[in-house]
């Protein structure tokens, strides 16, 4: 159960909160990425700690690219999510695609940054996964119409994975913050990639809420998902509802979870890119109105079927296998949105500030203050347009 509320929450806690679960699932996912639940289960037991061993660190740089994960270190979830923080910070209003064409571009290509992965200082696109990599492709590159620079692209999760503070600078207006998500994600992502972007964002703004509940959150995303991406999270919040009613245990809970999404996201636990792959004809991937990516209806899914409880959602999220950062990440972002600053643990966040050379707080802190500036900005023009309404109405 959560920790009960000793003062009330508070947007700065709220925020800092959301960061802590973004960088706390990607932490705790990161060493298991790519594993199915098996072989998590085979390997692991139940990972439930930052001091995990990463399943590749028998293999030779080499096949681990260089990087080192475990005992706290986040990946690009967590990275990107704060490059996102910085080009609000830097604008101070609201994006579009033409932020992720300057903005984006920007950050990951042109500021240094430590990147604990490498272990070093580097340009953040050194470590990004090929379909981010895509930003700076289409827009920098080929000089593209930022609007269309998802169009191409490799459709997974990777723009979801990091438009939080799109919801939370939109707190409390799901439909605000799935707008300006699509806007600003379709420089990066196209299809179902696209529409999970921009309900991630709807479902984090829906969880800031005063009172809500992971219900009311699902409610929020439904009215507005559309096609498979709507269906997948139907249908998983219904297993979610029937799985808990029937008492399953966790085996039986994931198994049907992705029973469910398997016809909407086709990889199943194939989900590791080899030799063989190349050339072979596959549906994966593809713009497809009737596709998902499973990482959101996951992360929704177990956080409904654990009542909103912040630690066990996103423990349950990461020993699910396949993308286990990324499911994390999604969970803890929702659920510390939701909870407040009461659901971080101290000894985690130390863990992964010292490990990672970040100070989470200080940077969730510095973004309240760059969404409270929005948020005015938005209730003058609020007023204006009523005023403005008013008269129109004589």
């Amino acid at each position: 159960m959560q920790p009960s509320n000793t003062k009330p929450l508070s947007l700065n806690g709220r925020i800092r909160a959301l960061l802590h679960g973004i960088a706390l699932g990607d932490a705790l996912g990161a060493p298991v990425e790519k594993l199915s639940a098996g072989e998590i289960a085979v390997r692991y037991g139940r990972v439930s700690l930052l001091d995990t061993d990463w399943h590749k660190m028998a293999l030779d740089a080499t096949a681990r690219n260089g990087r080192v994960r475990g005992n706290g270190i986040v990946t690009d979830d967590t990275l990107m999510t704060l490059c996102l923080m910085d080009i609000y910070s830097e604008t101070r209003r609201h994006l579009d695609a033409w932020d992720m064409a300057d903005g984006m571009v920007r950050q990951i290509a042109w500021v240094p940054r430590y990147v604990p992965e490498l272990q070093r200082e580097a340009m953040l696109i050194e470590r990004l996964f090929y379909p981010e990599k895509w930003i700076f492709q289409r827009h920098q590159l080929a000089s593209c119409d930022p609007r269309q620079g998802g169009i191409g692209n490799m459709v997974n999760c990777g723009a979801a994975m990091y438009v939080a503070p799109i919801g939370v600078v939109n707190a409390c207006d799901p439909k605000g913050a799935y707008d300006e998500a699509i806007a600003f994600a379709s420089g990066h992502q196209e299809s179902f990639g696209l529409e999970a972007a921009g309900v991630m964002a709807a479902a984090v703004a829906a969880a800031f809420v005063p009172g809500t509940t992971i219900e009311a959150v699902i409610n929020a995303v439904l009215s507005l998902a559309k096609d498979g991406t709507a269906k997948a999270i139907a249908n998983i919040a219904d297993v979610a509802r029937r799985q808990k009613l029937a008492g399953a245990d966790y085996q039986t809970l994931v198994a049907a979870f992705h029973a469910a999404m398997a016809p909407y996201s086709p990889m199943g636990d194939d989900v590791n890119h080899t030799p063989d792959k190349a050339g072979r004809l596959t549906g994966a991937y593809q713009p497809n109105r009737l596709g998902a990516v499973e990482e959101l209806p996951l992360a929704l899914g177990f956080c409904l079927f654990n009542d909103g409880d912040f630690r066990r959602s996103i423990e349950d999220g990461i020993n699910s296998g396949r993308d286990t950062d990324s499911i994390g990440v999604m969970a803890g972002a929702i659920l510390g949105a939701m909870h407040g600053e009461n659901v971080i643990a101290a000894a985690d966040r130390q863990q992964i500030d010292t490990i990672n050379r970040l100070d989470l707080n200080a940077a969730a802190d510095v973004f309240t203050e760059t969404v409270r500036i929005i948020h005015a900005a938005d209730q003058s023009v609020s007023e204006v347009r009523a005023r403005d309404r008013a008269v129109l109405s004589v």
